[in-house]
């Protein structure tokens, strides 16, 4: 079971990011929100708990977001981590800015230039080959999401690593059935999802990807015996901002005053 003052002050973490995501998303300034917010509860327990991205306690671990143009959820990572000043999200993807609407290897911890959906996976597989190798116990983590599955690079990159062992290897699916301009399922049907992965021989687990006690006892099951892991997040696009969750607006839009303040109202609702 996890511990219950970790899930508290994950949450609060995860809270924290989606604050800093509403101030980017204001002043008309349009940002890739849906996504960014469907993953702040995954990317909270990431970075503040479960990976060591610089090596202070251990091997250094990987984290390579897949799915780049959710890169502001990262860089509200590092403003929370020190990394960056919040100040910072003023220029987002502005020219001479470090913090490009994709991942750019001129910010902090960016291992990897994401961009073109469906490469992530192969790039976290050939890191945990590598790490393995070494006999290093670091972990790789890729994030991808579930518009991206229809990639057919994705399903390579499946097939392969089960073949390697890559334990320390695990992919997560930001699960929240929408992609640029409409519902996953009506673009083009990746389901059944869960018999999918497992049918590649991924150990398999189907969460609740706002639930932080459910994302913690997941992460506190890898690595597996055998093989890499695969978690699918369900999730909800645009997650905390209403009238726009769960729509196809949340994909890349910009907010009105009065909606970023409704929304924030709702997140302190939820911090109470």
């Amino acid at each position: 079971m996890p511990d219950p003052n970790l899930m508290k002050t994950l949450e609060g973490r995860a809270t924290a990011l989606r604050r800093h995501l509403l101030t980017m998303a204001s002043n008309g300034q349009l940002i890739h929100l849906g996504g960014s917010m469907s993953i702040a509860d995954l990317m909270a327990a990431l970075f503040f708990d479960f990976l060591d991205v610089e090596g202070k306690k251990g091997p250094k671990d990987h984290f390579i977001l897949s799915k780049g143009h959710c890169v502001h959820t990262m860089h509200a990572c590092l403003a929370e981590l020190g990394k960056i000043e919040a100040s910072e999200f003023t220029k987002l993807a502005q020219m001479g800015s470090r913090l490009a609407g994709h991942p750019s290897l001129k910010a902090p911890l960016v291992e990897f230039a994401t961009g073109s959906l469906g490469h992530g996976l192969s790039v976290g597989i050939g890191i945990a080959m590598a790490e393995k190798l070494n006999g290093s116990r670091s972990k790789t983590v890729v994030l991808m999401g579930d518009g991206e599955l229809q990639e057919g690079s994705v399903w390579e990159a499946a097939l392969c690593a089960p073949k390697f062992g890559l334990e320390n290897l695990l992919a997560i699916v930001d699960s929240n059935r929408f992609q640029a301009n409409a519902p996953v399922a009506d673009i083009l049907p990746i389901e059944p999802l869960e018999d999918k992965w497992r049918s590649f021989s991924w150990n398999t687990h189907v969460i609740d990807g706002h639930e932080m006690g459910s994302i913690l006892g997941v992460l506190e099951e890898f690595p597996a015996k055998k093989g890499p892991t695969v978690i699918i997040a369900n999730t909800v696009k645009g997650k905390g901002v209403p009238g726009v969750e769960g729509t196809p607006r949340a994909h890349f839009t910009s907010l009105e005053d009065h909606e970023v303040q409704e929304a924030l109202k709702g997140l302190e609702v939820e911090s109470c």
